[in-house]
Order: structure tokens, then sequence, then C-alpha cells
């Protein structure tokens, strides 16, 4: 068994999911509330989690959202005080795990959740109060699963960021085997979701080296298996390195990301049907050309380092190393323009002012004024 101990427990190979029952007698859970979605819990993933449990059956909440949303969040809370649960364990994508994040919170803790949300300064009111989670991710993309931090669409329709290190996973369990089911196109969305979090990252201006490694490793084992794993599901090996992909990019993102998730952070909000990987990928060729000129990406030869990892030539500009990540995501099926996801126009001045309040914001490489959204949005268009 591959153990690595960065920031929290992560165990990574195929049938991992084995090892429910001594992670939760090592994090101390006896009666989890499960929290997953109906699509995991049909597909019969569910059950193969479930078959390594030995204890009386936990209490399951599986009405998870497609993007993880306050009522939700309060709901599940309702049944975690009244099944007197003792914690988590979230099977499935970013959205069950984000959204046991936010049971974490609100099950624990007083007042409304938005009290609790970075953007308004409720970071640091996130206590030792938090129910322990244990994460055991169906997708490969988000990497929730070894991330500090929650996305939930809030009542006021606000898509907010929750960040603290007592929302951490206290364990990841990143099997494979539990990504097998997952449709091809999903696999592309949280394929390119992945790889958008490692290059957004190592374009921050940070300085966090071992982030920048993690990133580009990410981004190699993405950048190669991504077709592969969407095109043949049964392919382990290409599930795992996408799994990877999606761990490391999460490992990585701590040091933070920028006008990509600003961006898909904000539309997600105004049109949450919309899937955050696939948003990712198309807004994130403006953003790598709008990138490419801060003086840390010159420095740092960033775009040369993300062509190599990516096996393009040598001397790929910053246009060229964009027009590869809008072509991979047309050949894999997805959307490449926000006008074939149904965006119009006239929410522009919406999506620029909720991008720059976005918690992601601040930390682009190059500090982006509302003029500059709309050249990105008019990009991607």
């Amino acid at each position: 068994m591959a153990l690595i101990q960065y920031l929290t427990h992560i165990h990574m190979e195929a049938g991992a999911r084995r090892l429910l029952m001594s992670e939760c007698a090592r994090v101390g859970l006896q009666r989890p509330l499960v929290v997953t979605d109906a699509g995991v819990r049909a597909a019969g993933v569910l059950d193969q989690v479930l078959a390594h449990w030995s204890l009386a059956p936990p209490v399951v909440f599986d009405r998870t959202p497609p993007n993880p949303t306050e009522a939700a969040v309060l709901e599940a809370a309702a049944l975690f005080r009244e099944q007197h649960c003792d914690g988590l364990i979230a099977v499935g994508g970013g959205s069950s795990i984000d959204l046991a994040k936010g049971v974490a919170i609100a099950a624990t803790h007083e007042g409304p959740l938005t009290r609790y949300a970075t953007i308004e300064g409720g970071a640091d009111q996130i206590t030792h109060r938090a129910a322990p989670l244990i994460a055991m991710p169906t997708t490969a993309g988000t990497g929730s699963e070894v991330a500090r931090g929650a996305i939930i669409i809030v009542q006021d329709g606000r898509k907010l960021g929750f960040h603290n290190w007592e929302l951490l996973p206290k364990s990841a369990i990143c099997d494979p085997e539990l990504t097998r089911r997952l449709p091809p196109a999903l696999t592309a969305a949280t394929g390119m979701d992945a790889m958008a979090h490692c290059m957004e990252t190592f374009m921050s201006a940070a300085f966090n080296p071992a982030a920048d490694g993690m990133a580009l490793e990410g981004l190699r084992r993405g950048w190669r298996q991504v077709e592969q794993a969407t095109r043949h599901g049964d392919d382990m090996a290409a599930r795992l390195d996408l799994m990877a992909a999606s761990t490391l990019g999460a490992l990585a993102f701590q040091k933070g990301l920028g006008c990509v998730h600003s961006l898909s952070h904000a539309l997600g909000g105004l049109m949450p049907t919309l899937h955050h990987g696939t948003l990712n990928a198309v807004f994130l060729p403006a953003v790598i050309r709008f990138n490419s000129e801060h003086t840390s990406m010159r420095q740092g030869d960033k775009i040369a380092r993300m062509a190599h990892a990516m096996g393009l030539t040598e001397g790929t500009s910053a246009d060229e190393l964009a027009a590869a990540v809008k072509a991979l995501t047309a050949r894999l099926g997805l959307p490449t323009t926000l006008s074939e996801m149904g965006v119009s126009k006239d929410l522009y001045d919406a999506l620029i002012a909720r991008a720059e309040r976005d918690h992601c914001h601040k930390t682009n490489p190059r500090e982006a004024n509302s003029s500059d959204y709309r050249r990105m949005l008019e990009a991607s268009m």
C-alpha cells in the first residue's frame, strides 16, 4: 500500500476501499453519516464501498445535488444531529465531498452557513468542533478529498468558498475502481478540472516549489491519460493516473488558484446546471494568454515547463499552449465555448462583479480588472 502523508492520510490504489473500516477506527468514527448522491447509489458504487462495512448499517444521505447547495447541507445536517452521528464519510464526486464539508460545519456550529464563508471573513470561525470526515472520491477531478475548502451555493445564489484546515478530510481513500462506472462525458469533464487545477496553481506567483512539482506531475499524468480513460473506462492504469492528477492538483492548489476559478465560480452560481470542470476547461485558454504577460510567468519559464509536461514541442508559445488545451477539450467531446453552453453576453456584468469578489481573484498572478475579465469572457464566448 502506497501511503502519502503530505496534508492528510492518502491511500491510493485499486481496491483501497477495503481500508474503510481501519480508517474509521483510526479516525474514531463508529456512527458516521454517509453523504453521497442518487447516481452513485443507483450505479452500485455505494454498495461497493459498504461491502467493506462491518458495524451497524450507517445512516445514508443520498440527495446531494450536482452543485452542492446550502439547502441540501442543512437537510443533511439535520439528519446528522437527529441520528446522533459522530462523523462523515463522503462517497462521490466533489459535490458530495463539498456537501459533507458543509455538514461538518453546519451540524456543529451555530448560525447561518454564510457566516463561515471565506469571502465573508468567516474562515477563522470554523473550529475544531467541525465533524471529522473521510472522503472516498468516485470521480477524478475536483481533488476535494485532499483540500481544506468547499464550494457551496448559498441561499442568495452566490457560489461561495469555505476554507479551514478543520475541513480537510482526515483520510482520503482514492480507489480508481470506484471511477470505473463514471460515464465518458463526466470522466472528460472531471479530468479537465484536474488539469485546470494543476495549470492554474502552477501559474500562481506564490513561492511553493513543492506545489509546483506536484502540479507539473499531475499535469503530465492527466494530459497523457485523460483521453484513454474517457474512451476506455475499464483501463485501471489510466484511471489511476487520472486520479493521481486530481489529487496532486488539489494538494498543489493550497498555493492558490486564479481567474479560471473566479469566472467558473461566478458562472456556476448564476447557471448551476453547468459543470464546473467543463467551465474551467473553457476559461483556461483565455486565462493562460492573460497570465503569460506577467513577470513571474516569464521568469519562471512557466509556459515552457507546462508545455514539456504536456509533451508539446520545445518553444511552444502561450497561444499554442492555450490552443492545445482547447483542442484537447474538443477531442474529449466537451464544449469549447460559452455560447455552446447557452451563456449569453447579458450575463457579463453580473459575472464580472461576482468574479472580482471571488476568493480566487486575488491569487491570480496578474491582477485582473473588469475590462480584463470582459476580454476573457469575449475570448471564451
